[in-house]
């Protein structure tokens, strides 16, 4: 009677499974986001250095290149060259490129190729799905990435079309259909570029009601997170939504109020004095929205009064909401902060809102994040107070400016040392992935302990 021969084990199925487990703990989905962020940027500034990428007579090193790209793929709108003048229109396709992958996230643009060429979405692949739009489930995030890249590709045809209808009449069809496109695309992802040359932004356009919100809304759009957008469209209701995009939402506008108020208080007779009555409440709006992420402006930076600039360092520290193109803290952050003093001055050890308990590890993380982003503008101003020839609130603006990924300046960026330089360029890199996904990366995975200790009081206050 015959029997049948066993199989002996594979011996390399455990080293490969080993292996596996280290590449995993390797290649974590934030140091992955944070290489995927660097192979866009060193793309980029691989296709800008080409000659064909400048106009004659432009400038094009390595170092101006690398500033450039890094500032579009994070979508921030630092320039230390004129977007307008120095670039070709081959540099402006590259840099408009960067910016719409680098708003989406490369994830989301890799997910769609994926989809498009009948790929399947691993679990590996949709974890990185989720940490690179920061949300919360695992499940539906290949849904949610074909519903945020139809939702952009709407907005931004929506609002070119809203500017072409200025921007034709001015420049003719050729130029004025691409202004549309270039500048619609720049503001739904909140990244500040222009092609106005001479670092003039919409200085040209203070009160045009038709450029002021054709601009102004995207951002906003942009600003709010896709995630948000998307439960907007699908509850279609306020008291539907969840509580994340109330919260937000509220925040949001509350925050453009009363903003648009102090701009309104502060240049009313300074900045705004040569302006309308309708024209000075756009002006003053529209500043209150660019300092969430969007770079843009519509008066000279420079030219506000220094109340005015520093209180806009405080919007760009704040910054927009999460799941979004903008950088800072983020409205929802500083909510929660603002809830947490508001629980405690009560008496109240847990923080409520709409029926609703915020966990504690929430408030953990957000005070971290709050620490760890007035560290890294901390220790950037130092840095550029020593660099660059500059008072110190210009420096501080400056490096607010890069780690909320915003594109505001007084001046000082095209005149940035190659420290400075190296220093901004960095800062918009942390801001755009995240200080927390970058602290992530760069850490030392280690396993979660399950030791507690006895708690003891230690006096504060």
């Amino acid at each position: 009677m015959s029997t049948a021969k066993q199989e002996p084990a594979s011996p390399t199925r455990p080293g490969k499974q080993h292996g596996r487990q280290i590449i995993n703990r390797l290649f974590t989905p934030q140091r992955i986001l944070l290489g995927g962020f660097g192979l866009l940027i060193v793309i980029g500034t691989l296709l800008l250095s080409l000659p064909v990428a400048v106009n004659p007579g432009g400038q094009n090193d390595f170092l101006t290149a690398l500033f450039t790209a890094t500032s579009a793929a994070c979508v921030v709108g630092l320039v230390v060259v004129d977007t307008g003048t120095n670039w070709s229109t081959f540099g402006h396709v590259v840099i408009l490129g960067l910016i719409q992958i680098g708003g989406m996230g490369f994830m989301a643009v890799a997910t769609l190729i994926m989809v498009l060429m009948g790929r399947r979405i691993g679990l590996r692949q949709r974890l990185l799905i989720q940490e690179s739009l920061s949300h919360t489930r695992v499940g539906g995030v290949v849904r949610l990435v074909i519903q945020v890249i139809i939702i952009t590709l709407v907005v931004e045809v929506f609002f070119a079309v809203v500017l072409a209808t200025r921007f034709i009449p001015e420049f003719g069809w050729n130029t004025g259909v691409w202004m549309s496109v270039f500048h619609s695309i720049s503001a739904f992802n909140n990244a500040g570029f222009d092609l106005f040359g001479g670092f003039r932004s919409l200085t040209a356009y203070t009160g045009d009601a038709i450029v002021n919100l054709g601009v102004a809304i995207p951002v906003i759009l942009g600003g709010l997170g896709f995630i948000i957008i998307v439960d907007v469209y699908r509850q279609r209701r306020f008291a539907r939504l969840s509580l994340h995009s109330k919260v937000v939402i509220v925040a949001t506008a509350v925050a453009l109020v009363f903003s648009t108020l102090v701009f309104l208080l502060l240049e009313h007779n300074r900045a705004f004095a040569d302006l309308s009555g309708p024209g000075k409440v756009l002006a003053a709006f529209f500043q209150a929205v660019t300092p969430r992420s969007a770079g843009f402006s519509t008066v000279a930076t420079d030219a506000l009064h220094p109340a005015s600039q520093f209180f806009t360092v405080g919007l760009m520290f704040i910054g927009g909401g999460p799941n979004s193109v903008t950088g800072g803290i983020k409205i929802s952050t500083f909510a929660i902060l603002i809830l947490a003093v508001w629980a405690l001055s009560r008496g109240r050890d847990t923080i409520e809102v709409a029926d609703r308990r915020i966990p504690q590890l929430l408030i953990y993380k957000a005070v971290t994040l709050t620490i760890i982003l007035f560290s890294l503008i901390f220790v950037v101003t130092l840095i550029l107070s020593i660099t660059e020839r500059a008072d110190f609130l210009t420096t501080l603006f400056e490096a607010t400016s890069a780690v909320g990924i915003v594109g505001l300046s007084m001046g000082l960026t095209p005149d940035l040392s190659p420290i400075g330089k190296l220093v901004v360029a960095a800062c918009m890199l942390i801001g755009r992935v995240g200080p927390l996904t970058v602290a992530f990366a760069l850490a030392r995975p280690r396993r979660k302990s399950h030791l507690k200790y006895p708690e003891e009081n230690i006096i504060i206050g």
